[in-house]
């Protein structure tokens, strides 16, 4: 009898052992979701300033959009409009509209590499291409018209008023520009809310990246949850055509709807935090006034003092200028008028450089460092680095710094997981568009914090206390009677 205890007390020690003890556990993810039943057009530049290779990248954007739609007669339909200085239909709504066949046809589009009328391009598709003889279902109130208009330039014709004239159609109007476009351009276009409509990515190498945003964006029914977290922390919870994000046990949800706090010293704790930013020229001055933006959203979340955080700030290009060392200023008032006050210096991008100087001189005590006291480093970069990284990304997590890769537009993956500390998933984050950068400081606020217990599962631990305590005290009585039972066998004997 007694083993059996043993063995049900160890069963339910490594039950506790388990991650599910300390929290929800993850939900379960439902099917996809169904998109509403949708006219979707795409309008697509192939103008000269688009080279062959970019234009695959289109292709594949095209295709990895079509992938997640329920295509069909009586679901969605397709059509892909290709323009240059003339327009080409390419796919009509009443052409084959099984997956395969719309991957297909995506598959045969050429280049006509020539001028940029991407007004023309609109109207053809108020004309032609959302007319009933093409197979759209315009009448039916059911069905929703949406075009999707991929560019790189200025156009040579006007787009405000033949816009204006497709969305008075009720034809939707998503507007993504690319590399040097023009941004007045894509908002003359585009439908309301802008926010929701303009989409803006630096090179086609990136614009894949695009792709969930227009799968949750024709996403209406169920589980919206099975299309991405939805920047939830922790817990994405469907509930009928719409979701919520939510925590697990030992975690409470913020103001905002969705992250988590676990931290007991919270942001309060002592913290030595420098920022690393990348003043390079292909960021441009309005994208470093959101960088600027960023950095303010993460100080606003921090408690500024000799005790507990301190801030400096780096920025680099072709060199490497110090904004301001650690603890210079002790006030986050301070703090945020510096950095606004930072400008931009507009040369390359030599991010190796950089993270040599964060480990030789920005975390060293001359320049305000604290000894026993956490380093954390946000490193900030929008392109590929031109020089070498690896020696100064590795000494900088080898000398116990924690550090964080942010990487928006060109940034490259491989080099943004070579900066960041372990485990790599929590460590860094991209993003497409300089204007979602905000939501990456949200995530950050929460990770830079220094967490003495994470967990908070205090019932928990005291109860698996109590059973090694109840295990320690049955195995020794179970030494006692094996004693007597061998002491009463050797009488017997």
């Amino acid at each position: 009898m007694a083993r059996i205890c043993c063995a049900l007390l160890l069963s339910l020690l490594l039950l506790l052992h388990s991650p599910a003890a300390c929290g929800a556990p993850p939900q379960p993810r439902g099917t996809l979701c169904r998109t509403k039943p949708t006219d979707l057009v795409f309008i697509i530049d192939s103008s000269r300033s688009v080279r062959p290779h970019e234009f695959e990248k289109i292709k594949v954007f095209v295709s990895r959009v079509i992938e997640a739609l329920d295509v069909g007669p009586n679901a969605t339909r397709v059509g892909i409009i290709n323009y240059a200085s003339a327009v080409r239909s390419e796919l009509s709504l009443q052409g084959p509209q099984s997956k395969a066949a719309l991957l297909q046809a995506v598959r045969r589009i050429q280049p006509l590499s020539t001028g940029t009328m991407t007004g023309l391009a609109i109207q053809f598709a108020i004309s032609r291409a959302f007319s009933a003889a093409e197979g759209a279902r315009g009448s039916a109130p059911n069905f929703k018209k949406v075009a999707i208009v991929v560019t790189d330039g200025r156009p040579q014709d006007g787009v405000q008023d033949v816009s204006a004239r497709a969305r008075a159609a009720g034809i939707e109007i998503f507007a993504i520009g690319v590399g040097r476009v023009d941004m007045g351009t894509l908002r003359q276009m585009a439908s309301e809310p802008l926010d929701e409509h303009v989409d803006y990515v630096e090179s086609y190498s990136v614009i894949e990246k695009l792709t969930h945003k227009f799968q949750e964006a024709f996403c209406v029914v169920s589980d919206l949850c099975a299309t991405g977290d939805h920047d939830c922390e922790q817990v994405c919870v469907s509930t009928p055509g719409a979701y919520r994000c939510a925590c697990r046990d030992g975690f409470s949800l913020n103001s905002d709807g969705k992250t988590c706090t676990a931290c007991n010293g919270g942001l309060g704790s002592a913290l030595d935090l420098v920022f690393l930013i990348d003043g390079s020229k292909s960021v441009r001055p309005e994208n470093f006034e959101l960088v600027k933006k960023f950095i303010n959203q993460i100080v606003d979340s921090l408690e500024v003092s000799d005790k507990q955080a301190q801030v400096g700030l780096v920025q680099y290009s072709s060199s490497v200028r110090q904004e301001f060392p650690l603890g210079q200023f002790k006030s986050k008032k301070d703090i945020k008028a510096a950095v606004k006050k930072m400008s931009y210096m507009e040369k390359g991008t030599m991010t190796g450089q950089a993270l040599k100087y964060l480990v030789d001189s920005s975390f060293s005590a001359i320049n305000g460092a604290r000894p026993g006291v956490p380093k954390v480093g946000i490193v900030f970069t929008d392109g590929r680095s031109q020089d070498y990284i690896s020696d100064a990304a590795k000494k900088a997590k080898d000398s116990g710094f924690r550090m964080f890769a942010v990487g928006v537009g060109n940034a490259v993956e491989d080099e943004l997981r070579e900066i960041a500390s372990e485990p790599v998933a929590e460590h860094y984050f991209y993003t497409a568009d300089f204007r979602t950068i905000s939501k990456i400081g949200k995530k950050l606020q929460m990770k830079i914090c220094v967490e003495e217990d994470p967990c908070e599962c205090k019932s928990i631990v005291k109860f698996q206390t109590k059973v090694e305590e109840l295990i320690n005290s049955l195995q020794q009585k179970l030494e006692a009677v094996a004693k007597r039972i061998e002491a009463l066998e050797n009488k017997i004997i």
